[in-house]
């Protein structure tokens, strides 16, 4: 089981291990995916190094390798709305004082 307490360095590294496997698998040259990426192979080699890369290149590379479904396992979607639950459960919490006061008052 992996422990949310893995350095940045690491996930990092093992994200670009993934991506360097996955061009191997469809046969693609660094050169090729780079161009495919629309990003430069000096940035491709250091994202797959491990070396660090933003958000915009690891999409751009993800794409290009036809994995975005990789990105949907970040947020599954769900059959509810977390907000949606979380306002219910303000509204609840904010009438439960009303019912209450009433109560009391019609006990004096």
């Amino acid at each position: 089981m992996r422990t949310p307490g893995r350095r940045v360095s690491e996930l990092e590294a093992e994200i670009g291990r993934h991506l360097r496997a996955r061009r191997i698998d469809k046969g693609l040259r660094q050169t090729e995916l780079a161009e495919l990426a629309d990003i430069s192979v000096a940035t491709l080699s250091h994202l797959e190094g491990g070396k660090g890369g933003n958000v915009t290149t690891l999409v751009k590379v993800v794409r290009a390798l036809d994995a975005t479904s990789w990105i949907d396992q970040l947020a599954p979607v769900t059959g509810f709305s977390p907000l949606a639950l979380l306002d219910r459960g303000a509204r609840a919490t904010s009438e439960r004082p009303r019912r209450v006061r009433a109560r009391r008052a019609g006990r004096t």
